[in-house]
């Protein structure tokens, strides 16, 4: 049987742990410092702009279309097809302030009516004020706060409270990694991308709790373990699954940044980007903080025993499976 990850493999993982958190402090001072001075490029649903659907004729696909508009000068310029394919109907953004917003619709109609004076239909022409599109905005990034706040409740109660300050870091990690891999990139941050990052917290969460599993059952059925092997051996023994997890979905995401326009391209390359930064969180970041808050809680132990405390000696260990009845 040929295996990609061979059984029985005992990489060092945890061993150059202070090496692997100190990369991640750097990487999410960075995107601190990228947000502060940089910020994001925010699309027209977060800071407002002006939205037309409008019917081309025939001869015009999206490609077509996308290329006039561009020649007018528009901000945040997104061009997304409608309907079936054979309809050429189109939905136009571009961004604009309170003032300009007028401006922006006159100057599609302008660009479009130029080259085809009575082949455009214009449907429907609609806008997106900065009001709303700040609040929009800040229920975003509320709606990953909540995300957060749930994930770090529901690993408390699965495992204990060893394992969920790290989930929710490691979380935390990956979606200020890949904001600051958007800000370089110069990508616009609109709903699209609001939704990936939303979709990487799911994925990622998943990926971190089969490691925790894990190495819940490594220290269950070997407690002579220190919690380092412990979860070096669970890293190890859930490689395999892990390489090939992310590789499949990986190449399926590259795919729809590839071939799937440019409607999905952002979605797409912040789902990517996202995918290699939490495959990476989950072997090196989140196990590792399992490993720091485990050795804090048990000095917390010693510590308390050595002042008289009456502590059993081993207050932290893991919750025992639960046994089916036949």
């Amino acid at each position: 049987m040929f295996e990609i990850i061979k059984s029985g493999t005992n990489w060092d993982f945890v061993g150059k742990r202070k090496l692997w958190g100190a990369i991640s402090v750097a990487a999410i001072a960075i995107t601190v410092i990228l947000l502060f001075t940089k910020g994001l490029n925010y699309g027209i649903d977060f800071t407002g702009g002006a939205e037309i659907q409008l019917k081309a004729p025939q001869s015009w696909d999206i490609g077509k279309l996308r290329g006039e508009l561009e020649g007018a000068d528009l901000k945040g310029l997104r061009v997304q097809q409608i309907g079936d394919a054979t309809e050429s109907t189109f939905l136009v953004r571009a961004q604009g302030d309170e003032k300009s917003l007028n401006e922006v619709n006159k100057r599609v109609e302008e660009v479009l009516k130029a080259k085809s004076p009575t082949g455009f239909e214009f449907q429907r022409i609609g806008v997106v004020g900065p009001a709303a599109g700040e609040s929009l905005r800040k229920s975003g990034f509320l709606s990953m706060l909540y995300a957060l706040l749930c994930i770090l409740i529901y690993v408390t109660i699965r495992f204990d409270f060893r394992y969920s300050p790290g989930a929710v870091i490691a979380l935390l990690h990956d979606t200020m990694v890949t904001l600051g891999v958007l800000v370089i990139f110069g990508k616009t941050f609109d709903l699209q991308v609001l939704a990936s990052l939303l979709a990487l917290i799911g994925y990622s969460n998943n990926d971190t709790i089969i490691v925790y599993d894990r190495v819940r059952e490594t220290l269950h059925d070997h407690p002579e373990l220190s919690i380092e092997k412990a979860v070096n051996r669970a890293i190890n023994e859930t490689l395999g699954r892990t390489f090939l997890t992310s590789f499949c979905t990986l190449i399926t995401v590259l795919a729809l940044y590839l071939f799937g326009g440019k409607v999905i391209e952002d979605f797409a390359f912040t789902f990517m980007v996202g995918i290699v930064v939490g495959t990476y969180s989950s072997i090196f970041i989140a196990s590792s903080l399992v490993i720091w808050m485990t050795q804090y809680l048990e000095g917390k132990e010693l510590k308390n025993k050595m002042g008289g405390g009456a502590v059993s000696k081993k207050v932290y260990s893991p919750r025992p499976e639960p046994k089916l009845e036949a």
